[in-house]
């Protein structure tokens, strides 16, 4: 035994055996005692809310709205004036670094003993209670992170810097103080917290950052100049583009590297210049990647250090314990300990494969959605809808609509996370299957089960394969005709009588097909369960999917509230024109008279033909922004009744006009 002052360790020697492949011949046990860190978490989240709480009153003062709020919420100060950091204005960076934190944080709460900091020692029946407490307390905490970068303004940064690295110091501090916890596994507590500290230290670099540019002016400091980007323009200038004609070769087809490249190209995402995702799913991304890791992490470390306890923890009594059983090794128990260990030890390599693939799987089914989330957004921005959902619908928000874009990001992770663990329990169980079943009696020649059962029965199987083979034989020979270029059926009567005879036999092998059809369903199902961009549904019943429901709500709003040739057309519309003509009136005639009269002239110029254009193209902005009706000096006058979603409601249009109708 060692000193008090150290960890106790407890040695096993087994030096006489081998335990598997690079397996020691003494191992230890380290057992790790709770460790409380120098900067206690009681009182470092007393400190932090208080002072995150200071920052929410100075950002709503600083903001100056508390008139408006006195209006719209009843008196209450203006502490929910900085909450638009959702906005598509916006810093993306920020948002994504904040939700990756409080994601991260609800990893912990779930494995957590004390859910709230504030609570040490509590009883357990009110354990729950405290987690639904803590579920509300974190997203309150970590809001001011958020909420300082909203005002565009140094007052914000300065605060979010200090925020952000009080948050970043403390979690630091605590991580170095105990790097070692007894939860799980010793480093646990360490490696799920490495998401969080990245995502703390992108908001302590970047709030800096922000702090210089809005102090040397090069940062934006009004929402509404969003409008004047120049991506938007860029944009519609993408669209308008003359694409280039491609050469008509329908009859040549591509050959197979082409299809194999571009069926690679298809599920690697490459960012376009053009075209930028919505905050919603630049968030869901990044919390995406922070599942799958937080959700590895954990099945590795709960699973694979208990696996090398128990195989270092073999002895010869396993013999007896497995004779139990009627499971005769071999009749030297030191040769039993070792195929044991053995054992065990590919079944942590099966463990640990498993989880690599369902991770790479999972990397592969997100870059795959990220590609079908650009191509859905861009053909719904031009307005191809049926392509999208395969019917006609309305892209206007809706109750289910709101509700769904409130909790895409949240399903998202939730899936991701749900996916992850069901892939790695059915790979786990496939793997052990190939390996204990193909792999290893191939290798020893030794319990060769399944192939006894197949060898057993290879008439049958025989059978069955040559039914197969001769129906395809007899349908390219016997029963199909080339004529001039064409198909068709020949010799029907013996089509017919060799149906009727390979009926039974082909009885078996629908119960064969139907087994086939289940494993790929489920595995297709398995596998795609963390996406919501396609439904695990037939086409025609997708709208009971509730995964796929909810992506296509969030598109409805994603498309109807940030279309960016919308954005483009209004950001022209609130550019002022400045006058135009030579060089030396552009520089001189700045008196207003100058300008009015110069483009009274330009409006007498203008000839009939672009007038009409531009009716047109009024007529054509109107028809498919029908929002922006209501905003015409001619529809003004109407009430707020004869609109509906921002369109002019005919129902009541016509019911005005049956009284007038009655009196004629």
């Amino acid at each position: 035994m060692t000193s008090n002052d150290s960890p106790s360790l407890e040695y096993y020697d087994y030096s006489d055996y081998e335990f598997g492949p690079a397996a020691p011949t003494l191992t230890p046990v380290e057992v790790i005692p709770p460790c409380d860190p120098t900067v206690d978490d009681r009182l470092y989240h007393t400190c932090i809310a208080a002072i995150s709480l200071v920052v929410v009153l100075v950002l709503a003062a600083f903001t100056r709205r508390k008139k408006l709020c006195q209006g719209c919420f009843k008196g209450v100060p203006g502490l929910l004036s900085p909450v638009n950091f959702l906005d598509h204005t916006q810093h993306k960076g920020l948002a994504v670094a904040v939700f990756g934190v409080l994601f991260c944080k609800l990893c912990v709460l779930v494995l957590a003993q004390n859910p709230l900091p504030f609570t040490k020692d509590f009883a357990q029946e009110y354990r729950e209670y405290w987690k639904i407490l803590s579920i509300f307390y974190y997203p309150v905490l970590y809001y001011p992170l958020l909420a300082c970068g909203t005002l565009h303004s140094q007052v914000g940064y300065v605060l979010g810097s200090l925020l952000s690295w009080t948050h970043f110091a403390v979690l630091v501090w605590q991580k170095v103080d105990c790097p070692k916890t007894p939860e799980i596994y010793k480093y646990y507590s360490l490696l799920t917290s490495l998401p969080q500290i990245g995502c703390l230290a992108f908001l302590s670099f970047q709030y800096p950052l922000l702090l210089f540019k809005n102090s040397s002016g090069t940062s934006q400091t009004s929402g509404s100049e969003d409008l004047y980007s120049s991506y938007y323009k860029d944009y519609v200038q993408e669209i308008l583009k003359k694409k280039p004609s491609k050469p008509s070769s329908t009859t040549a087809k591509p050959k197979l590297s082409a299809r194999i490249s571009e069926a690679l190209r298809s599920y690697v995402y490459t960012p376009e210049e053009v075209f930028r995702f919505p905050l919603k799913l630049a968030i869901s991304a990044v919390v995406s990647f922070i599942a799958v890791y937080q959700v590895a992490l954990l099945l590795l470390t709960f699973v694979i250090p208990t696996l090398q306890k128990v195989r270092v923890g073999v002895n010869e009594d396993i013999a007896f314990l497995l004779a139990g059983f009627n499971i005769h090794l071999s009749e030297d128990r030191a040769e039993v300990v070792k195929i044991v260990s053995y054992y065990m030890w590919c079944v942590e390599v099966c463990y640990a494969s498993s989880v690599t693939l369902s991770c790479l799987v999972t990397l592969v089914m997100l870059m795959r959605s990220m590609v079908l989330h650009r191509s859905n957004l861009k053909g719904l921005y031009r307005g191809d809808i049926y392509s999208v959902y395969n019917c006609q619908r309305s892209i206007r928000p809706s109750r289910s609509a709101i509700v769904c874009w409130m909790s895409f990001t949240s399903y998202q992770a939730a899936l991701i996370c749900l996916g992850l663990i069901i892939q790695t329990l059915v790979f786990f169980i496939c793997l052990m299957f190939f390996v204990f079943l193909i792999v290893i009696p191939i290798l020893y020649g030794q319990n060769l089960l399944l192939f006894n059962i197949l060898g057993n029965m290879w008439p049958f199987w025989l059978m069955l394969f040559l039914a197969v083979v001769l129906q395809h034989v007899a349908s390219q020979f016997a029963f199909l005709k080339k004529d001039a270029g064409t198909r068709d059926l020949d010799n029907r009567n013996g089509l017919f009588l060799l149906t009727y005879m390979l009926f039974p036999i082909n009885v078996l092998l629908g119960v064969l097909m139907g087994v086939w059809r289940m494993v790929i369903t489920a595995l297709f199902n398995i596998i795609h369960l963390c996406r919501l961009d396609i439904s695990l549904l037939n086409r025609e019943v997708e709208s009971f999917d509730p995964g796929y429901r909810c992506y296509a709500h969030y598109l409805k709003i994603e498309v109807s509230q940030s279309h960016p040739v919308m954005k483009a057309f209004c950001g022209v519309l609130l550019q002022s024109p400045g006058p135009e003509g030579s060089t030396g009136q552009k520089m001189q005639d700045a008196e207003e008279g100058i300008q009015l009269v110069q483009q009274d002239k330009k409006q007498s110029k203008l000839s009939n033909s672009r007038r009409a254009r531009a009716r047109w193209l009024l007529l054509f902005t109107l028809v498919n922004n029908p929002s922006l009706v209501a905003s015409r000096k001619h529809f003004q006058c109407q009430s707020s009744e004869s609109f509906l979603n921002g369109t002019l409601n005919r129902t009541t249009k016509e019911a005005s006009k049956e009284p007038e109708k009655s009196t004629t």
